[in-house]
């Protein structure tokens, strides 16, 4: 079968290749190339490699052959999506490239190219697979020990008992990829960043599953809250100034006109405030499991 893409005018450019086993990039420049940002899913014959059960909803890794050669990505059919009570039925999907969109829109680069297509089971979101490298990602989010809470670099977000009832916590690292990740999510309102949702390579950090942002009330829900209240920097004022200036075009035939602007008043509160936002007590702000 032939996968179509239906996001020409959104989608990432550059020649599809091949991941890079240890390709070095500088995590502290984003504009600096990764497959995962520049390789678009081609239009080709798709065949499904294996579906990912972890996952909530369908969802299927899959390998895009063409003439060019090949392409792994994640496959996620909207007729796959789970009902939610929360949010409009059949719109996960949506939701997924334009939390791709924002991301590439404001050069945040911490969402995978992601673009509508058919796929097998019919339209869904299809990302540009990352080989996620879990020597990288221990070293971003981790599960510790209470008493082994490391005193600098590391940022304690919640506190709990593991199975022999020893209390653990868990973790996440003063990093400036996971806070550039921290500042995305409060734009697009993410309402599920958990440790398994942070991907790394090649020095460069991902997120992933994004099918639950863009709500129109505050549902902010992260592991990253080591960063809560203070102030954003002005290169971080100027992605989302960047985002807020350009997402009603570029969002129109992703979200609703209720959803856009709900992003475009979390933008201008973020620039009016000036600080990273703290949790809230009316939703719970930590995802369960956290991993």
């Amino acid at each position: 079968m032939a996968i179509g893409d239906h996001s020409s005018d959104h989608g990432g450019s550059g020649d599809p290749e091949p991941f890079p086993s240890d390709q070095e990039i500088d995590h502290q420049h984003p504009g600096q190339d990764h497959p995962a940002l520049t390789t678009q899913p081609p239009d080709g014959e798709v065949e499904i490699v294996g579906r990912l059960r972890q996952a909530s909803n369908q969802t299927f890794l899959v390998k895009i052959t063409n003439a060019d050669g090949e392409v792994n990505a994640v496959y996620k059919p909207i007729e796959g999506e789970r009902p939610l009570w929360d949010f409009p039925e059949g719109t996960l999907g949506f939701r997924e490239v334009a939390a791709y969109q924002v991301s590439r829109l404001g050069g945040f680069d911490v969402v995978p190219v992601t673009v509508l297509a058919d796929g097998p089971f019919g339209l869904g979101s299809l990302q540009t697979w990352v080989d996620s490298r879990p020597a990288e990602v221990d070293q971003l989010v981790d599960l510790v020990p209470v008493d082994k809470v490391p005193d600098t670099g590391w940022f304690p977000v919640v506190e709990g008992y593991a199975a022999d009832d020893s209390p653990i916590a868990v973790i996440h690292a003063d990093d400036p990829r996971l806070r550039r990740m921290a500042v995305f999510d409060a734009l697009v309102n993410n309402a599920d960043r958990k440790g398994g949702h942070i991907l790394a390579n090649a020095g460069r950090v991902f997120g992933v599953d994004h099918g639950i942002c863009f709500h129109t009330e505050n549902k902010l829900r992260t592991l990253l809250w080591g960063w809560a209240g203070e102030p954003l920097t002005t290169d971080e004022l100027r992605r989302i100034r960047t985002v807020s200036d350009g997402a009603i075009d570029l969002l129109a035939d992703l979200l609703s006109e209720e959803e856009i602007e709900a992003l475009m008043l979390r933008a201008e509160g973020l620039i009016t405030s000036g600080r990273l936002p703290y949790p809230h007590g009316d939703w719970h702000t930590i995802p369960w499991p956290p991993f």
